[in-house]
């Protein structure tokens, strides 16, 4: 059974940093590419940033110097560093297999002063 599970999120003040993690299981990790996605409320869910099976990231524009993705295959965990966090970046993240839609239960970040 394919297990995804997200940690790491919190409240935190404009500036802050804030380190994701992923858990995975069920599936051959090393071989697998990733995104960390999120929805804010009332928003449609948004790609932020793209790994794959080499370390290659990719980023979208709105975190893109802010934010870094990386990977432990040892470990089956995908990780995001989330720095320099601004208000917009309010949201329920998640991480998923690239080729699935499956999303786990997410973790929550909320920037506020």
């Amino acid at each position: 059974e394919v297990q995804v599970v997200e940690s790491g999120g919190g409240t935190v003040q404009p500036g802050s940093s804030l380190r994701l993690s992923c858990a995975t299981s069920g599936f051959i990790f090393s071989d697998t590419a990733f995104r960390w996605v999120r929805q804010a409320p009332g928003k449609e869910l948004e790609w932020v940033a793209h790994i794959d099976k080499y370390g290659t990231t990719r980023y979208t524009d709105a975190v893109r110097g802010r934010f870094t993705v990386s990977r432990d295959n040892a470990k089956a965990t995908l990780f995001q560093q989330l720095n320099s966090l601004k208000t917009e970046d309010t949201a329920r993240y998640y991480c998923k297999r690239y080729i699935s839609d499956q999303l786990g239960p997410g973790t929550q970040v909320t920037v506020s002063s």
